[in-house]
């Protein structure tokens, strides 16, 4: 009966094998001292394969109990023969027995123990091959950015500063005052196109920035050179400020500023001679803009396409940032552009 208790002990013990590979082993060795060494195998089985602190200690403990089951279990044996057996039988029966019951679970438990590392390995090496795969895919589009900026540095910025001194030069030459308006008027553009190029230029060439020519520092949005500049164009422009400023992330403040330009953007292509108010209003952590224009007094200078994609750009970079953006025409005439940004950029 004490033999079937403390066999079943050691079958019970096997469920925390995993967890306690060397307290399990050891109480398997000691069982099998007492009683049928059923679940020996199975605990040196886990004690190798889970084993992770292969102490000395440990080992040599395990070891000691399995020598006393051998001895005592010889002892048993060794009366039960009826003769005395001569040493070539007792090393047969010890060797088939340790074969069994040590020798075929420890090699079974190393086997698998190097195909885990093995496939741990692999899996590392795959990891670790995607990873720079990521970094050389990366470092191409780095390159790639930078070739673009070179090209428009060289092509595009050039035109531009053509354009801008022929325009200065003409300003300065022409006899009739409305040529030297007009060509004021392309001298300003040009010069703040090539403002902006110079920015996207930077953001190309920027390895530690994409999409954003502004530093990471939060600032106050300022519109106040579109609306100089559309002032200086002829266009009756009123700025207004409601509210704290808030400081805004640049993502935010670039989007807002490229609607407040495409809306007086929209007012000299479409509606010249109309007056244009520009508010911004700072609440609660979101930013406010509308740009609301009169209708029109004349006839646009220049027959224009329907276009419609500047819109379409500044709802895609409004929805970036978490913003709401509403275009419409206003019941008495003229157009309304209203927008609506989050301070911090987030949804």
């Amino acid at each position: 009966m004490a033999a079937v208790v403390v066999a079943g002990i050691a079958g019970l013990s096997l469920a925390v094998r995993r967890r306690f590979p060397f307290s399990v082993a050891l109480t398997c060795s000691v069982a099998a001292v007492f009683a049928s060494p059923l679940a020996l195998p199975f605990s040196l089985y886990a004690l190798t394969l889970y084993g992770r602190r292969r102490t000395s200690l440990g080992w040599v403990a395990v070891g000691a109990v399995l020598l006393a089951a051998v001895g005592v279990h010889l002892y048993y044996a060794r009366n039960a023969w009826g003769t005395d057996p001569t040493w070539a039988e007792m090393a047969g029966v010890v060797a088939s027995g340790l074969g069994v019951v040590v020798v075929v679970p420890v090699l079974l438990g190393l086997h698998q123990r190097s195909r885990r590392r093995l496939v741990r390995a692999l899996a590392e090496r795959a990891e670790r091959a995607e990873t720079e795969q990521e970094l050389r895919a990366d470092q191409a589009r780095l390159e790639e950015r930078a070739r673009l900026a070179g090209e428009m540095h060289d092509v595009v910025t050039h035109r531009v500063s053509l354009m801008v001194l022929q325009a200065t030069s003409l300003r300065t030459r022409a006899p009739d005052e409305d040529v030297r308006a007009a060509a004021e008027e392309i001298r300003v553009v040009g010069r703040q196109a090539m403002r902006e190029l110079r920015d996207l230029v930077g953001v190309l060439r920027s390895q530690d920035q994409v999409g954003t020519a502004l530093d990471d520092k939060a600032d106050v949005l300022d519109v106040s050179d579109l609306v100089a500049d559309s002032r200086s164009a002829g266009i009756a422009v009123e700025l207004a400020t409601d509210g704290e400023p808030l400081p805004a992330e640049p993502a935010v403040r670039r989007t807002a500023y490229r609607i407040v330009q495409e809306g007086l953007t929209n007012v000299h292509k479409h509606a010249p001679g109309a007056e244009v108010r520009v508010r911004v209003r700072y609440d609660d952590g979101w930013i406010h803009l509308t740009v609301r224009n009169t209708p029109s007094s004349r006839a646009p200078d220049v027959e224009l396409g329907a276009g419609g994609t500047g819109l379409e750009g500044l709802r895609q970079r409004v929805d970036l940032v978490g913003g709401r953006l509403r275009a419409s025409p206003r019941p008495e005439g003229g157009f309304e552009l209203e927008a609506a940004l989050p301070a911090d950029g987030r949804p």
